[in-house]
């Protein structure tokens, strides 16, 4: 039966409470702690899934096993602060002035899990549902990844629970509130090269081998290298050179090897895999070509993934132009986030406010931004379970 003695939580207060609760990864602050505290109170069945160190929030209202549930996902933690004299005002005050709400977090993402957190406790208190509303909330998204999202669905794999559906409340609006919803996202894959001649003195280099220019006909030939001209919902695949390095401070010294770093977006036409046998035949051909050692080191972030335009989508859709009036645009641009995990799990989708400030210095949030994105999420639910 719905509390008639409810009052709707504020999502720019519980904003605000997150905001001041230092949880720059590995971290947990105190946010997981204030948002356990408030969904027990509301009735919701909540458990740490902590793991090799890492905080972990799982939170559940109705049944178990119910025959529908819904799933919301997001995180606490954030990345260090920079140059803390910088910033306008310290960044876990969660200084409020001229509309918005200042310090780190605020963008990415402690509004978009405040939001959630209220609309979802707002719409069981208020209109209970036949079914089941789930938030897996961690501290370990800014960091490796590896004890975050991917332990609490080990956890509930483990232990019977289960989303049918899931919005991660991450920021996905470039400009505008509701311009865009995430559908999908790119692979991302590092790889880290080494090539190795024989160091020598720069005035007799017919007695070393120079592996300076293998790679630079390497990462020339890397980085002109077209990789596909995109599929139906992605943009081409990108691959940037992010670093080369020698380590070598004189000029009279032929060094003996040369580093580079390479970072690659890719699309739904590869795979980590085929992308890494590419990769490492490239430079086995230079090193080849060149007369040097060479060695790959390869770190594969996440494949990318799409779900599909459908039921999702439109709900979501449906929701944001109620409250917005604007159609969202369904996109896989970005980075990479957590989806990519929850995507083996169940349908997954992405949508949360706009995101321009996320990791600067003074980063932001308007406030009405942080009423609008609750409302839209509490009317995703009610819409879901009606």
């Amino acid at each position: 039966m719905p509390h008639a003695s409810h009052r709707p939580v504020d999502p720019v207060d519980l904003t605000a409470r997150l905001v001041r609760c230092p949880s720059v990864t590995p971290e947990e602050g105190g946010a997981l702690e204030l948002l356990e505290a408030e969904l027990s109170q509301a009735g919701f069945f909540c458990q740490r899934i902590d793991r090799a160190g890492t905080p972990n929030l799982f939170a559940r209202w109705g049944d178990k096993g119910a025959a529908r549930s819904f799933g919301f996902n997001g995180h606490t933690d954030v990345v260090p602060v920079g140059d803390e004299g910088a910033w306008t005002c310290p960044p876990f005050t969660a200084n409020i002035r001229d509309g918005r709400l200042w310090g780190r977090g605020a963008t990415d993402m402690k509004s978009g899990v405040a939001a959630f957190v209220a609309a979802a406790i707002d719409h069981v208190q208020e209109t209970p549902p036949d079914g089941a509303v789930i938030l897996t909330i961690t501290g370990d998204e800014e960091g490796d990844a590896t004890d975050g999202t991917v332990a609490l669905l080990d956890w509930m794999d483990t232990h019977g629970e289960r989303m049918d559906v899931c919005l991660v409340g991450e920021p996905t609006c470039p400009e505008t509130m509701g311009e865009m919803i995430k559908i999908g996202r790119r692979g991302s894959m590092s790889a880290w090269i080494t090539l190795t001649g024989v160091q020598g003195h720069s005035a007799y280099p017919h007695r070393a081998v120079n592996p300076l220019p293998a790679m630079a006909r390497l990462v020339d030939w890397l980085a002109s290298h077209r990789l596909d001209d995109g599929t139906e919902h992605f943009d081409p695949s990108t691959l940037a050179v992010v670093n080369i390095d020698t380590c070598n401070p004189t000029t009279n010294v032929i060094p003996a090897s040369c580093q580079a770093t390479v970072n690659i977006r890719f699309n739904d036409a590869h795979s980590g895999a085929s992308l890494s046998q590419w990769l490492t035949s490239q430079v086995q051909q230079v090193a080849r070509e060149f007369g040097v050692e060479n060695e790959t080191r390869i770190k594969i972030s996440g494949e990318s993934f799409l779900t599909p335009p459908g039921p999702l989508s439109a709900l979501v859709s449906k929701a944001v132009k109620a409250e917005t009036g604007l159609t969202p645009t369904l996109s896989t641009s970005g980075g990479t986030s957590d989806a990519r995990f929850i995507k083996d799990h169940c349908a997954v989708v992405e949508f949360g406010l706009v995101g321009k400030t996320m990791h600067q210095i003074d980063e932001h949030v308007e406030l009405k931004q942080i009423h609008d994105l609750k409302a839209i999420y509490r009317r995703v639910l009610s819409d879901y379970f009606s």
